[in-house]
């Protein structure tokens, strides 16, 4: 059975990465309350299911993507049941073709392996170069589900909490679009 903590109200103890840290650094500064638990690593969706029912809420599916080029990025969030097409994505924001940006990319630009990608990584965009793409139905969500930039740890924040003042905190304003 896949391990999920209690939930927690308070940042952990020791992080396991400079991004975890920041995430929580910036969440205390900006007075954004958050629920979160410890996991192991989650790998499938049916872990993402169990860490949803503890949390009751709806994770959502961040992808790191870029162009042909490997010159501009996008941090795209959709809700997890949404199957991605890059056509539509590319069609919706009026942009060439793009497809997943490697590994080594995600983990210079934003801090997090495989599996963690989070709208928290723009924290360690400090260059700017990636912009932040919604799905408009994430939006429609009262809870924000994501990691905290480990594959072991998740939380829950008011959505409009991410949107509003986390966004605008780490210099990055979301353009949303419909697919």
């Amino acid at each position: 059975m896949f391990f999920v903590s209690e939930i927690m109200e308070k940042a952990p103890n020791n992080f396991v990465s400079a991004l975890q840290e920041m995430v929580y650094e910036s969440l205390t500064k900006l007075q954004i309350p958050f629920k979160r638990v410890k996991t192991e690593e989650a790998i499938t969706m049916a872990d993402c299911i169990e860490i949803n029912q503890k949390l009751d809420m709806k994770m959502v599916k961040t992808l790191f993507l870029c162009n042909s080029k490997k010159t501009e990025f996008y941090l795209y969030i959709t809700t997890a049941d949404k199957p991605f097409k890059a056509k539509n994505f590319s069609n919706a924001l009026s942009i060439s073709r793009v497809s997943f940006a490697p590994a080594e990319l995600m983990e210079e630009i934003l801090g997090a392996k495989i599996g963690a990608a989070t709208v928290f990584g723009v924290l360690m965009d400090k260059e700017n170069l990636v912009q932040v793409v919604f799905d408009k139905d994430v939006l429609l969500e009262e809870w924000y589900g994501c990691s905290d930039g480990t594959t072991t740890g998740y939380m829950k924040v008011k959505t409009e909490l991410i949107l509003n003042n986390f966004l605008t905190y780490a210099k990055h304003i979301p353009t949303v679009i419909e697919m």
